[in-house]
């Protein structure tokens, strides 16, 4: 086989991975500019085998995903910011129970119904804290339909490989956009599935513990629904049994440490970052998203004109590549935080650079590079 080049929507682009990755149930609500997601997997996925689902809305939807997760399929749900706000407890819900699914979050202007058809990235923080208590995600963050392809792939993955729900963070203006993709073979496509118990279900019924974790990667093996195991999905604290232990604060304690420690100790199996011109670079930007781009194209342009300035690009929001980011910063004088939002990625940022200054673009409408090269100069 050979790989195929396509002029395609960055929304099907998404949809496209999700389907070679595996995925086999998407269940949604109709939602811009997450729509086209929808549309493309209710005409593909039954070609398949899979199951699409529309909902009467994004709570429905994403309990329905959690549902076909637990019943041995690979599942996705997308949205944008307003039904991410829905989608609150269940989050929570898969965090504690270990369910691994992707939520396709194409950002939207908010807040509340915002501008709906207008890009903005103001959901970046609200992804790593929707729900209540301690846990980690996952949430990537693509700047272009190419990159959109792959790390769709990479979601499904890093889900089944951690039991975790996965944020895809897209723009509106990736979302939307149509670029060149190339697709790979079939067989060029790297698919993890999830850790499945050993031995016999009939054999163990006694002693299996549905959530004790494998000691090195902290993940338990998953047996879901209609394999054999006596399995339980058990939202409040529990133990390696399944059982709810809600009046042991010891189990409670080690639960959630165990539910933060599986991201946080493979950290550097995760985090993902880009480094653009950065070598010998005096000055940094840092960006995401579609905003990376241009800030590059604006870098460029400084650079031409003798500023020795980088950009570095976080492509995992959650976990935030801090480490990788400090090295970077302790070889530059200055360091600008250029993002479409008022400030979140920055957050961030501050706690590897304290002086890091924000530049903040609220308007809808995108910048030019060179309206960014212009803000960057008056700052230099």
């Amino acid at each position: 086989m050979t790989e195929k080049v396509e002029l395609v929507h960055g929304d099907h682009a998404c949809a496209m991975a999700a389907i070679d990755a595996g995925c086999r149930f998407f269940a949604g609500y109709p939602i811009t500019p997450s729509t086209e997601i929808a549309e493309y997997m209710a005409k593909e996925l039954p070609k398949v085998g899979g199951v699409f689902i529309q909902f009467e809305d994004e709570l429905g939807s994403i309990m329905a995903v959690l549902g076909a997760s637990w019943a041995g399929l690979k599942a996705m749900t997308a949205t944008s910011g307003p039904g991410i706000c829905l989608m609150a407890e269940a989050i929570g819900f898969a965090a504690m129970t270990e369910t691994p699914c992707v939520i396709v979050d194409v950002q939207r202007a908010g807040p509340a119904t915002g501008a709906a058809t207008r890009p903005w990235q103001g959901d970046l923080q609200q992804v790593r804290w929707l729900s209540s208590g301690d846990y980690e995600i996952i949430a990537l963050y693509p700047w272009s339909v190419q990159e959109t392809y792959f790390l769709t792939v990479e979601a499904f993955n890093l889900a089944e490989t951690y039991r975790v729900p996965v944020f895809l963070l897209l723009d509106a203006v990736i979302g939307h956009m149509r670029e060149r993709l190339v697709i790979p073979p079939k067989d060029k496509i790297k698919i993890v599935n999830r850790p499945k118990p050993l031995g016999d279900p009939k054999a163990l019924r006694k002693t299996f513990k549905p959530y004790a974790p494998d000691p090195e990667t902290l993940v338990p093996p998953m047996a879901c629904f209609g394999e054999g195991w006596r399995t339980r999905c058990e939202t409040s604290a529990h133990d390696e049994r399944g059982l709810p232990a809600d009046n042991r604060p010891d189990i409670h304690g080690a639960l959630v440490k165990r539910l933060c420690d599986k991201i946080r100790r493979n950290y550097e199996k995760i985090v993902k970052w880009d480094s653009i011109f950065s070598e010998d670079c005096d000055y940094l930007i840092i960006s995401a998203g579609f905003m990376a781009r241009i800030c590059k194209a604006a870098a460029l342009e400084l650079r031409n004109e003798g500023v020795k300035i980088g950009v570095f690009r976080p492509v995992t929001i959650w976990p935030f590549p801090e480490r990788e980011l400090e090295e970077v910063c302790k070889r530059v004088k200055k360091v600008f935080v250029v993002e479409m939002n008022y400030g979140q990625i920055y957050r961030e940022v501050t706690r590897v650079r304290k002086d890091a200054e924000l530049i903040p673009w609220l308007n809808y409408e995108p910048p030019t590079p060179h309206e960014i090269v212009e803000l960057v100069r008056d700052r230099i």
